[in-house]
């Protein structure tokens, strides 16, 4: 977990330092996230979708909020900061993609559910080539002009099919399947960090002139979206673990898919929010599930020592 963001931060400065060397990869970046979307499908079982019956109200509420929090709150901060239209189309954008796929191993870490984790993760890749294009049209419009049916298309390609192929493999082959999981979050974080790599290189110089004010906008994208998470599972009574992973689900989203369609559909520059979102969210996630962590451990020992006083009392 903490090796991720370093790696990203790594791969971010070395295209810095030296983006002539790798700015001629641009057309790398889909197939790297149809990889990483492949894997994702890999991990994924049928079981996982069941918790949509047998729980429909955090998993409804979970992916109502994703589809909703994000992109009002990209809209918002790009307003707040007057951001450039390529920044803003970017930081939209970002809001509109569906959530991170960290997010379950941050969870896991938080003490969070991880099985509604999973679940709003997977419903909200798949529905990923409704909602993104539309409310990108629609948010992010009014900053770039939007071709929602290629950016459909293009989802479909690269998050959809690939996510799909994985599950039935899955499904045909699970002990072949089995004996590769270990190493999916190795060939996760290197193709991630890959797209950022290629996407800063693309655009060192924008990020020289406007690095502080997209950094500003990622932080309060990110942090919003954790606070909103958590506070609208609270406002519907959700236990802690549910609130956690709202909170979690919703503030990390899949920002390498978000750059990729950017540098695609954008420009450059446009694709830099996603970028930076990619190694801030991971920070930002691993500090909040050691603080989470942290918590459920002192509250389990005050339980247990309450209780071991109860039980001295009664004697």
């Amino acid at each position: 977990m903490t090796l991720f963001p370093i790696l990203v931060l790594a791969g971010g400065a070395l295209a810095l330092l030296s983006p002539e060397s790798f700015s001629g990869f641009s057309k790398a970046i889909n197939p790297l996230l149809m990889v990483i979307m492949f894997g994702m499908g890999l991990t994924l079982t049928l079981p996982d979708f069941a918790m949509v019956v047998r729980r429909p109200l955090p998993v409804l509420l979970g992916v109502v909020a994703q589809y909703l929090i994000m992109p009002l709150l990209g809209l918002g901060i790009a307003m707040l900061l007057q951001l450039p239209p390529a920044l803003a189309a970017g930081v939209i954008l970002v809001g509109c993609a569906p959530g991170g796929t960290s997010s379950n191993v941050v969870t896991y870490l938080a003490k969070g559910d991880v099985a509604l984790s999973v679940t709003m993760t997977s419903i909200s890749t798949l529905l990923a080539p409704i909602f993104t294009p539309l409310l990108t049209l629609w948010l992010a419009g009014q900053y770039l002009p939007v071709d929602a049916g290629s950016m459909a298309k293009s989802i479909v390609q690269i998050v959809l099919i690939p996510v799909v192929l994985g599950l039935v493999l899955r499904v045909l082959l699970p002990r072949l399947v089995s004996k590769v999981l270990p190493a999916l979050p190795w060939v996760s974080v290197l193709a991630i960090t890959a797209v950022v790599l290629i996407v800063v290189a693309g655009s060192a110089a924008a990020i020289f002139s406007a690095g502080l004010l997209i950094l500003l906008a990622v932080i309060l994208h990110n942090a919003g979206g954790i606070a909103l998470g958590y506070g609208t599972a609270k406002l519907f009574k959700q236990p802690i673990a549910s609130r956690r992973t709202m909170a979690v689900e919703i503030g990390m989203q899949n920002s390498g898919l978000a750059s990729g369609l950017a540098k695609q559909y954008f420009t450059p520059e446009a694709a830099l929010p996603g970028a930076v979102f990619s190694v801030w969210h991971n920070l930002s996630g691993a500090v909040i599930a050691a603080y989470w962590r942290r918590s459920s451990a002192k509250h389990a020992e005050a339980a247990e020592r309450d209780a071991n006083e109860a039980e001295f009392a009664s004697k």
